[in-house]
């Protein structure tokens, strides 16, 4: 009978997300397993290789984001509300995925999707749509028809946010305790330009 994996992938990514924290440099067969103290080869056995690890690492990472996002996108009939549940969602889950949130600030091109297979290609562009079309589907409820709209919605429920954790965190800082209400808050600000008149 077959020995059991000693290791399963979970625990493989996870011991890549805290490499993968300070750089997908970090990254490497090698580096993983002596993480998990696994033998080398033994990581084979699970990705055929470096750009694979590095695949399912990233987007193991995005997908769980996704999830909460698309979930605090839906969470409420108000798009105002949901629309600022989904910026608190930003920084609250970078807050409580640290290492994670610190990963995902390096982007997919700089953990090589450039030599992903097109099954991870695949899956990256299928988040990703995911992503554009609930920005789509609040700003159709928001009203949102004209480009400068839609990009401003962008804004409040992704860029803004964003630009919260990575200033502390690219700086090695903790997440401060206001940082979900300051998220909320300019969201809300720049979703209340939805209904001023145009000058």
């Amino acid at each position: 009978m077959a020995r059991p994996p000693r290791f399963d992938t979970d625990q493989i990514l996870d011991a890549a997300v805290r490499l993968g924290a300070a750089g997908p440099g970090g990254v490497t067969m090698s580096a993983v397993a002596q993480a998990i103290g696994a033998p080398s080869g033994s990581m084979y056995h699970r990705f055929p290789g470096r750009s694979a690890l590095l695949a399912e690492v990233w987007l193991r990472t995005v997908e769980r984001f996704q999830q909460g996002y698309f979930d605090a996108l839906h969470s409420d009939s108000d798009p105002h509300r949901a629309a600022r549940a989904a910026a608190r969602h930003v920084v609250s889950w970078s807050r409580a995925h640290p290492q994670e949130a610190q990963l995902l600030l390096y982007g997919a091109e700089e953990f090589g999707r450039g030599d992903w297979s097109q099954e991870h290609r695949e899956r990256a562009d299928l988040g990703n749509r995911r992503v554009f079309d609930s920005l789509g589907d609040l700003a159709a409820t928001l009203g949102a028809a004209r480009p400068q709209d839609r990009e401003r919605i962008a804004l409040a429920v992704v860029e803004l946010p964003l630009s919260v954790v990575r200033r502390h965190l690219r700086a090695g800082d903790s997440l401060p305790p206001h940082a979900e209400d300051l998220a909320e808050q300019c969201a809300a600000a720049l979703l209340q330009a939805d209904e001023q008149p145009a000058p």
